[in-house]
């Protein structure tokens, strides 16, 4: 009998052998769920609950195990429950000799099998002891390390018990992402309910989710089946292809659903279809149907807001982006009865308020244009326009896969976007945003200080620099401060004539001239430029910047040179006579500082001539010589002002080092103090 009883045992396989082990009493096997918990089943008297525990008769290892009990079917004669505990461990490369388990006064001591099972080992073990009540065993131990720390291998230990039920509970026939970082799932189950819930997200790195789900009748599911939606919440990033499967707990339980292996995914410009296709037929709370519909109206990759069936309009004139990522957007909102609650730069996951922060303009152009549109008849006022708007955004993130957009929420919950494409531009973007303000504009003060001068400040573009340089004249020899033009793109079809302005003028003909070119203009124009300086006789030096902005060629000028002190001159500009190097340079020999001409348009209208200060603070701006008749500023003299015109005049080299940058020194147009002119 005892050797045809040995045969059989051999004959088992060995995890019935190990649980047939654990039935004799005395004896546990255990499962390293990570470096610092191990599962361990056994059996014997009735156990349960927060009991104290000691490894190896180890005092420096007494802990608190978390045992799920049961009791056994088959009782042999030394036990009469099964059990599995979640023990702590400080030290998992430390062999397993043997368990304390209870109070000192009355221990229950057991010895560990000769090795540690992997995870699926020890679930096959402990269906094989817990038999018909394997289901609540599982459930109790998730329920316990759902309550703990989660990483990645006590998630993978979770969904390995979870997939210890018979059969899936379900499937995932639709993963789909959004440009707002949440992931779409639809699909059937049999235990789904209604409502938030924390699930698993099954993969090759399970994580931790909220879970929204609202649930829905389907014809085509199992018996007791129905169909359900889920928006997936992380507080990492999930892509929709590394979606496996969802661990849940439903009705009864703890589920797992897989994904099916004709699943459909889905980016994020497709997503919100599907969502609102099933929307409408499902059932849940308010919070998670009020999250879903959100998804539902979420950003498709297209500009919605001219279908809004309520009055507001919106459109973008400029947006420039800095090389952090800042940007600085200028348009309009109309929004005569007020619908909108907010405005949003949003990209991705990232998203700023921008209505709360931004200067507001008037646009009489944009009530003109909706004056006659059905929607907006007789709801516009003719007599104020404050539609337009100037914003700075900084610290939006560097997520620059995801679609830049605009999203307006109106006061009912409804969502429009308006996708964007930002100018990559340097920091004179934001100095032609000033050009287009008018001067008179009461707003210029904020929006300078609390606008643009933001946007510069966080445009940490490289200083420009000079790339090739070709001396077409006797430059060193020539005497006097050099004259840097900067002439652009715009400008190469003028450069013969302007320097046969340059070379009529007795003053200019001998002074040294650093002519700044785009270098794709330097390349197409070197030769020829070469040849009217030989021709004209002009001590010209000839260099090339990898830039078109007029200050950005004057700066790379600025930097190439080293003289104490430099003319600047763009190449826009016209000379109206010749003298007027000699007067600059006297000028600033005499009283020293910037100084700058008055510019003039053709229809001698004065375009500048510098703007002055209020009489109370010198640090704001009250006035601006601009649009004048020329005639008017004629009879000044040398005059202090405020701030003068970098596309002439005459300073010292030193004090642009200080400030650092051309541009720089202008954004602080309104709050310069004093500048001689």
């Amino acid at each position: 009998m005892r050797s045809t009883m040995a045969g059989a045992e051999q004959a088992l396989p060995q995890t019935s052998q190990t649980a047939a082990r654990i039935m004799r009493g005395g004896r546990v096997v255990a499962c390293l769920i990570d470096d610092t918990l191990l599962l361990v089943i056994g059996a014997g008297a009735p156990v349960a609950g927060q009991v104290p525990a000691q490894v190896n008769d180890d005092p420096a290892t007494a802990t608190s195990a978390s045992i799920i009990g049961w009791r056994l079917a088959l009782q042999p004669p030394t036990a009469t429950h099964g059990f599995a505990a979640l023990l702590p461990i400080n030290d998992a490369d430390r062999p397993l000799t043997t368990l304390r388990l209870g109070q000192e006064s009355s221990p229950r001591r057991y010895i560990f099998g000769p090795r540690t099972l992997a995870v699926r080992e020890g679930v096959t073990v402990l269906a094989e002891l817990a038999g018909a009540q394997l289901t609540d065993v599982l459930d109790s131990l998730v329920d316990a390390m759902m309550q703990m720390p989660t990483g990645r291998r006590r998630l993978a230990a979770i969904v390995a018990l979870t997939q210890a039920r018979k059969g899936s509970d379900g499937f995932l026939e639709f993963v789909g992402e959004t440009h707002e970082g949440a992931i779409f799932l639809r699909g059937w189950a049999r235990a789904a309910d209604p409502g938030n819930a924390r699930v698993i997200v099954c993969g090759e790195n399970p994580v931790v989710a909220d879970c929204g789900i609202a649930t829905f009748s389907r014809q085509d599911t199992p018996q007791g089946g129905a169909g359900f939606i889920g928006l997936l919440a992380a507080s990492e990033p999930l892509r929709a292809r590394d979606v496996e499967g969802l661990v849940y707990r439903g009705r009864g339980g703890w589920r797992y659903a897989s994904v099916h292996e004709h699943r459909l995914i889905a980016g994020p410009t497709d997503t919100p279809g599907h969502i609102r296709s099933v929307l409408l037929q499902t059932h849940s709370t308010p919070a998670v149907l009020l999250r879903l519909r959100s998804a539902a109206n979420s950003f498709e990759g297209r500009e919605t807001i001219s279908t809004l069936p309520v009055p507001v309009r919106l459109g973008v004139d400029n947006i420039f982006q800095a090389n952090s990522s800042a940007f600085l957007i200028s348009g309009w909102l109309l929004d005569p009865d007020e619908h909108v609650q907010s405005v949003r730069l949003r990209r991705g996951q990232s998203e700023m308020r921008l209505d709360d922060r931004w200067t507001r303009l008037e646009r009489s152009d944009v009530t003109d244009a909706f004056t006659d549109e059905p929607l907006f008849k007789s709801m516009l006022d003719r007599e104020t326009h404050p539609h337009g708007f100037i914003v700075f955004a900084g610290g939006l993130g560097a997520d620059g896969a995801a679609p830049l957009h605009l999203e307006l929420t109106l006061k009912d919950s409804r969502r429009a976007f308006l996708p964007l494409t930002p100018a990559r531009l340097p920091a004179s973007g934001g100095l032609r945003q000033i050009k287009s303000i008018d001067p008179e504009n009461w707003g210029l003060t904020e929006i300078v200080d609390r606008q643009i001068v933001p946007f510069l400040c966080a445009s940490e573009s490289p200083s420009p620099g000079v790339g090739a340089i070709l001396d077409a004249g006797a430059f060193d020899e020539a005497s006097g401060p050099p004259i840097i033009v900067a002439a652009g793109q715009a400008e190469e079809k003028e450069l013969a004539p302007f320097l046969g302005l340059l070379a009529l003028d007795p003053e200019t003909r001998h002074a040294p001239i650093a002519l700044v070119l785009h270098s794709e203009c330097f390349r197409r124009q070197a030769g020829r430029i070469r040849q009217l300086a030989q021709f004209y006789r002009l001590p010209l030096r000839l260099m090339s910047a990898e830039t078109d902005d007029v200050y950005d060629l004057l700066e790379a000028g600025i930097r190439a040179l080293s003289s104490e002190t430099v003319v600047l001159l763009a190449g826009s500009l016209l000379p109206r006579r010749s003298g007027w190097y000699g007067r600059l340079v006297s000028a600033y020999e005499e009283s020293g500082g910037i100084i700058s001409p008055t510019l003039a348009y053709e229809d001698h209208s004065v375009r500048w001539a510098g703007s002055w200060a209020d009489a109370q603070s010198e640090n704001s701006l009250s006035g601006r010589y601009a649009g004048y008749p020329l005639s008017a500023v004629t009879g000044l003299k040398l005059t202090r002002i405020a701030a003068a015109s970098f596309e002439c005049c005459i300073m010292p080299r030193e004090a642009f080092l200080v400030a650092g940058a051309l541009p720089a020194a202008i954004s602080d147009t309104g709050k310069r103090g004093r500048i001689s002119a």
